[in-house]
């Protein structure tokens, strides 16, 4: 079992409440919220669902990537919350320095994570046109359905049992090609 999984999905899908549930579950832990990353970049900042914004995403990954896999090479089980849609999954892998991450998508139904979004407290993205945007992008991103939770459920508590579950099996890791 490796020791860092990847917590990911659109907006609104439930990722830090299943993520801090997950963390929680182990010891020593380290529970690295990805939006931190981003809350770093001081001026200039695009906006991360707008095309322009690759380069800097690439960076912001990169670096949220090393980070993670420096406390999961340290010793930690380390739990990833944020996005890392499939298309970015080898740039983040690769930067872990680590031979492989345990990865999961939580693919709620749109109108799901729109209400998320909607109701979350304590967070400042509230952009419906974006959360829309990027849930067709995990929808249509090419990844093992292995690694996929289609309509999972409600509940966060056993939202994190399957995926504790999966981890154990194996079923959610993600090797770098060779």
């Amino acid at each position: 079992m490796t020791s860092l999984l990847v917590v990911t999905g659109p907006p609104g899908a439930g990722k830090s409440t299943v993520a801090r549930l997950l963390v929680d579950r182990f010891e020593p832990s380290v529970l690295v919220e990805g939006d931190a990353f981003f809350a770093f970049l001081a001026r200039g900042e695009i906006a991360p669902w707008l095309p322009e914004s690759k380069a800097q995403n690439e960076v912001v990954t990169r670096a949220a990537a090393a980070a993670s896999g420096t406390y999961a090479a340290g010793g930690y089980t380390t739990v990833y919350d944020g996005v890392v849609g499939p298309w970015f999954l080898p740039t983040f892998a690769t930067a872990t320095g680590l031979q492989a991450v345990d990865y999961v998508v939580l693919l709620p139904p749109v109108e799901r994570c729109l209400n998320g979004v909607e109701t979350r407290r304590g967070h400042g993205f509230t952009d419906e046109a974006a959360t829309r945007k990027m849930h067709t992008e995990f929808a249509r991103a090419e990844i093992a359905d292995r690694h996929v939770l289609r309509d999972p459920p409600h509940s966060p508590d056993a939202v994190a049992d399957l995926i504790a579950d999966a981890r154990k099996t194996g079923t959610l890791c993600y090797s770098l090609p060779r």
